[in-house]
């Protein structure tokens, strides 16, 4: 009979659990409750749960690796690697890296967005980096990172050095515009179309930036976290059916 294991031991049965965050990182919000209700009586016992929303900080050298290294590792390797390509270009690295963040055993670069093309070439051509594929586009919608509302991340690998990392670019609601990388990068031609569609991130220089999904004419983006949801205006034996933020909720 095998040996079983516990919870929290190594190979236990928690091992699939994500790690938790801890106190630091960049606080943008207080979530209370579950699923985002807040009205009606409470009668699930998830009303009174509290959470504060954080981002991850920037984390300090020595970086480490992707399977959790201590020390001078992969990671420094590719930083160290970008951090001379943009000296070599004339550009001041802590004015184009906004911060350098591992995560969950993911090595992510925050760049100021007018300097995204340039990061994404030298990541791409640079022998010792030479991240040839990048994988799509995702949009997130932070309503509470005031000033940055709107991030864009870009999955990059390297098929050269079997490397993964992660670019992340930032801009406010009222400024939602990031260039384009389909001339870097142009598989990225409809992930970019899709970003625009569901979350209103305008990608300046795209070849067709237009709606994949949703009408030409359609108004809102849909995966904002502050867009309305819809109902279908259903009656039944004279009862009207209201859109689901309309229900009655339990916390």
């Amino acid at each position: 009979m095998s040996e079983q294991k516990n919870p929290g031991e190594p190979n236990g049965t928690d091992d699939a659990v994500p790690a938790q965050r801890d106190d630091t990182g960049e606080a943008i919000a207080t979530r209370r409750g579950m699923f985002g209700a807040n009205n009606g009586g409470d009668t699930s016992g998830y009303g009174g749960l509290v959470r504060t929303v954080r981002l991850p900080g920037a984390s300090t050298r020595p970086y480490g690796g992707p399977r959790g290294e201590d020390g001078y590792g992969e990671f420094d390797e590719i930083a160290d690697e970008l951090e001379g390509a943009l000296d070599e270009q004339g550009l001041v690295p802590e004015n184009v890296i906004e911060k350098t963040v591992v995560d969950r055993a993911e090595l992510t670069f925050h760049v100021e967005r007018s300097h995204l093309p340039t990061v994404a070439r030298i990541l791409r051509d640079d022998p010792a980096l030479r991240f040839e594929l990048c994988t799509g586009v995702s949009g997130v919608h932070f309503p509470g990172d005031t000033g940055r509302e709107l991030h864009a991340v870009y999955h990059l690998r390297s098929i050269t050095h079997n490397r993964l990392i992660r670019l992340e670019v930032s801009a406010p609601d009222a400024d939602p515009h990031v260039p384009s990388l389909v001339e870097v990068y142009p598989t990225n031609d409809w992930h970019e179309r899709e970003t625009y569609d569901f979350f209103g991130i305008v990608f300046d220089g795209h070849p067709a930036l237009t709606r994949i999904m949703m009408p030409d004419d359609w108004q809102g983006f849909p995966q904002r976290k502050d867009y309305p949801l819809g109902g279908i205006p259903v009656e039944y034996k004279g009862a009207k059916i209201p859109a689901p933020d309309q229900r009655r909720s339990y916390s």
